[in-house]
């Protein structure tokens, strides 16, 4: 990773994102066993992502899937993990961007990780969050 930090949002810098957050994920001892179990072709996926974080942060348009399906069909995800997740996307926006503007994406990324969190975990008559007892 290099000392250069953006100050705005881009198509490279959202490329950088992307793959440096996902090669941590790759490497982590937690996330990275369920994402090499989920992905077998990474290089779609993070095309996928980077089309997500555009149309997230630039407004494009360009990504068309759904996110909550796709969750839903993923063997051994958990509701901590997400935490895990965060982390990691927190690491890597701070290590590429200015203060602020890593404070946004990472604002952003919370918001999808709880809207994701709702739709694949939570069950009405479950307590909340899941690992309330």
């Amino acid at each position: 990773m290099t000392a250069l930090k953006f100050s705005e949002v881009t198509d490279e810098s959202i490329r950088r994102l992307v793959d440096e957050f996902y090669a941590r994920v790759r490497d982590d001892a937690a996330l990275g066993p369920v994402f090499a179990n989920a992905i077998k072709d990474w290089e779609p996926h993070l095309a996928t992502m980077r089309d997500f974080w555009s149309s997230v942060m630039l407004t494009s348009g360009r990504y068309k899937g759904n996110p909550v399906i796709k969750h839903r069909q993923v063997e051994g995800i958990s509701y901590e993990m997400f935490e895990r997740w965060l982390a990691l996307f927190d690491e890597t926006a701070r290590a590429l961007f200015e203060p602020a503007l890593a404070a946004v994406f990472n604002a952003k990324a919370a918001r999808i990780a709880e809207s994701l969190r709702l739709a694949v975990f939570y069950r009405p008559d479950q307590p909340w969050p899941p690992t309330a007892a």
